[in-house]
């Protein structure tokens, strides 16, 4: 048995539809500007340049229904729902043709953005992490397993705000498709049973504030909900 100088953290997880089993979660990749129409919204241009990645820490995950507190140091608190992947397996160097193979399941998340602090870091060259990695910034529904759900190439995906709709398009829009996503981090290191990959938000992503209320959706996979306080 290891000794450890304090105790160890409890394992960040997630909720699974239809069990009382919980899915550890070891990394979560986040696919940065993978709609165009996004890409646009950010200036940017949505050509297929090569996909970009941020990452996450894994405790940053919240259930559904929770209550997220307004996080410090942001005055533009922004909302963007994501097709969530669950990797069941790992490997290196995955070909597209068998990425499939290592997916555990699929859920609807959110990416809470402090958007001020990321814009500010984008101009001058810096890491996100400070305005995409803080706290409670995961919030993510019940993972749904690939033999309930299937693979999913299209598909409603929507976040509302206050019962407004403010983002809705479909999975087809996803500039790299979940295939070449898991390819594309297999190639620069070793994924791993527990791994998460957050694919990218559509347009239509803007502030929330204190008291709102988020709900968001994907065909096939149900809703999630929470609350800003």
């Amino acid at each position: 048995m290891t000794n450890y100088v304090i105790a160890p953290p409890d394992i960040a997880s997630l909720a699974v539809a239809g069990t009382t089993e919980r899915f550890p979660v070891r990394r979560i990749f986040c696919v940065g500007r993978n709609y165009a129409a996004h890409a646009r919204e950010m200036g940017r241009d949505p050509d297929r340049e090569p996909p970009f990645f941020f990452m996450k820490p894994a405790d940053a995950v919240m259930d559904d229904g929770a209550a997220i507190p307004y996080p410090p140091e942001t005055q533009n608190f922004h909302h963007e729902i994501e097709l969530v992947v669950a990797l069941g397996r790992g490997g290196v160097d995955i070909a597209p043709e068998q990425a499939l193979d290592h997916v555990f399941g699929y859920g609807v998340g959110i990416d809470l953005t402090r958007r001020d602090l990321q814009l500010a870091a984008r101009d001058l060259g810096r890491p996100w992490d400070w305005g995409k990695g803080f706290d409670h910034s995961a919030p993510i529904a019940p993972l749904v397993p690939v033999a309930m759900s299937g693979h999913l190439e299209s598909g409603r995906i929507w976040l509302a705000v206050n019962g407004v709709v403010k983002q809705n398009a479909d999975l087809a829009d996803l500039i790299w498709d979940v295939p070449e996503v898991i390819a594309s981090v297999s190639r620069s290191m070793r994924l791993a049973p527990g791994d998460i990959i957050m694919t990218g938000t559509p347009a239509g992503v803007g502030p929330l504030k204190r008291g709102d209320q988020v709900t968001g959706g994907i065909d096939k996979l149900g809703e999630i909900k929470i609350s800003v306080i």
